[in-house]
């Protein structure tokens, strides 16, 4: 039976493949006496080995795409599988009381993990956490219910979840995964920038996806429209293949400016640059023709992991970013954890409210160790590359000042140890917090340049959670309130003689460009695989003109007309 859910167009591209279910399984049961005990005994002894056979396979291809380190976790869980400390109870326990498998398993490691977990020693917490995954694998097997893991896919597939965390969309397999869609999240969220960069077509927001496929379902994802088809008929999906076949040509066309400056119509240039999470991510933004990194998300250095990177590592991932730009300007900001953000191993309190709670800077500057190993680590690499710092979730100029001093305080300690620093390193702010904006022509005297951060600013001036798709209408980039934000950030950076560029996903949006162009933005940021296209619309674009649209703009009353008058001005009806 065919059917059709209509969510938010996340990401870009047509995307034809069968259904792979990541969502967490059902694992209740009841407790049941059993007759034969011993049948019970080699059930759970079957359970037993082949959660060993998935788990030296999964450690085993954890080795190759992942490392040692991450191979190791899964080591450990063997051991624990390998244990008759905690095997024979079980045993014993479903022999002596004729208990069910299922009940016996979960009793007896419910009773290790208290224990573990009660005692103040950081490697016994570990092994508690480790009996516990552990234990959900066995008993799925003895449940008969499959336990996900996107890492082992081994055929074409799209993604159905609820969400996508970060550190389960670092975990897909790129030349299997070919698109995914889930019930929440908005273009904003982070599974939808992460599938951008990735270059896979997504659809966030469907609010029921997840109930309404089964592994297997053939699934259509149709990230430019927002669409997702379910066991589609053949007329449909042919169709959708002539869609996919337009929209490559279409790319193809982008393509042939990938060398190409961008300029307006009229002359006037601006700076293309993308936002990136790895170094890995630099490959599209060559292929995209970036002429520069606005936004290097550097919390992806500290997520899908048990500890905080070295300054070691940071400093490689900083220099290989730099090295790789070849002297193109690559912005870094420093750590922006917290919000839908977590670090499982720092054990920040859980907040009621994350997104204006204890997060980002605030974070940093309270965590001094984390912040300074960062910096010193940046400024370590700073020779090999044009390096601009930013900090983030800036709300007052004495945040600004307190980093700006540690900053140099670090810079200083260095140059004295006989270490060499770039002479000149921008430092500039991201503008995600209204009073920031309001307090721009202020800021703009002490900091180098602004970039701002939409995603942020967006939810923060309309009081609307981004991830919430109940007031997903209320995340509306063309406000005139939001515009006029802009404009003070802009004009009160040119007023310094400073720079201001945009980051957030506002910078490759197609209604946004031409306001933007003529509000005078001077870099807009996006993610990679939007390059070409902003590239392509600017130089259609006359930015005399668009600072008439801009103008009347500001003068609107609704998004809604807002997004006509773009769309008269610029000929998009």
């Amino acid at each position: 039976m065919s059917s059709l859910l209509k969510g938010i167009a996340a990401s870009n591209g047509i995307a034809i493949a069968k259904a792979y279910r990541l969502v967490e399984p059902d694992l209740s049961f009841e407790k049941k006496s059993v007759d034969n005990a011993e049948q019970e005994v080699s059930r759970f002894q079957d359970a037993i080995a082949t959660s060993k056979s998935e788990l030296e396979a999964i450690r085993d291809k954890a080795r190759v795409d992942l490392g040692e380190d991450k191979a190791q976790i899964f080591e450990a869980h063997l051991l624990v599988l390998s244990d008759p400390e905690l095997l024979t109870p079980i045993e014993d326990k479903v022999k002596s009381e004729n208990v069910n498998a299922e009940s016996a398993l979960k009793e007896t490691a419910d009773m290790f993990v208290s224990m573990f977990e009660s005692m103040d020693n950081e490697y016994m917490k570990e092994r508690a956490a480790d009996i516990r995954d552990v234990t959900k694998r066995v008993l799925s097997h003895l449940l008969g219910v499959q336990i996900a893991n996107p890492s082992m896919v081994t055929e074409e597939v799209i993604v159905i979840a609820e969400d996508l965390t970060p550190s389960d969309t670092a975990q897909l397999n790129r030349e299997f995964v070919k698109g995914f869609t889930t019930d929440i999240g908005g273009r904003t969220s982070h599974s939808a920038i992460m599938a951008r960069s990735m270059e896979i077509p997504a659809v966030v927001g469907t609010k029921s996806i997840t109930s309404s496929v089964e592994n297997g379902d053939m699934i259509i994802v149709d990230g430019l429209n927002g669409e997702v088809h379910i066991n589609p008929t053949p007329e449909v999906i042919e169709e959708y293949k002539k869609e996919h076949a337009r929209y490559e040509e279409q790319k193809a066309e982008w393509a042939k400016l990938v060398n190409e400056p961008t300029v307006s119509k009229d002359g006037e240039h601006v700076e293309l640059a993308a936002n990136i999470g790895t170094p890995k991510d630099l490959e599209g933004v060559k292929n995209h023709g970036g002429e520069g990194v606005g936004l290097y998300r550097t919390e992806f250095l500290y997520m899908g992991r048990d500890e905080l990177p070295s300054e070691d590592e940071q400093y490689e991932a900083y220099k290989a970013v730099l090295e790789g730009m070849e002297g193109k300007p690559v912005v870094v900001r420093t750590l922006d954890i917290g919000g839908d953000k977590e670090l499982p191993y720092l054990n920040l309190p859980k907040e009621m409210n994350p997104f204006l709670g204890y997060r980002a800077i605030r974070l940093c500057l309270d965590e001094q160790d984390i912040f300074r190993t960062q910096l010193r680590a940046l400024l370590k690499a700073s020779p090999f590359g044009n390096l601009k710092i930013m900090f983030p979730m800036i709300s007052n100029l004495q945040e600004f000042r307190e980093a700006k001093a540690i900053l140099e305080e670090e810079k200083k300690a260095l140059l004295e140890n006989g270490t060499t620093v770039a002479d000149h390193i921008e430092v500039g702010i991201m503008v995600e917090i209204p009073s920031t904006a309001v307090m721009a022509d202020v800021f703009a005297k002490e900091v180098d340049f602004f970039s701002i951060g939409t995603n942020d600013l967006i939810q923060y001036t309309m009081a609307a959670d981004r991830m919430n798709e109940r007031v997903s209408y209320l995340y509306q980039p063309y406000n005139p309130a939001i515009l006029r934000l802009v404009k003070m950030v802009i004009d009160a950076a040119h007023k310094e003689g400073k720079w201001a560029g945009m980051c957030g996903e506002m910078a490759g949006d197609e209604i946004a460009v031409p306001i933007l162009l003529g509000l005078g933005l001077d870099e807009f940021s996006m993610s990679a695989t939007s390059i070409l296209k902003a590239r392509s619309q600017i130089r259609q674009l006359n930015r005399a003109e668009m600072k008439e649209l801009a103008e009347q703009a500001l003068q609107l009353d609704t998004n809604d007309a807002v997004i006509s008058a773009v769309k008269k001005a610029t000929s998009m009806e």
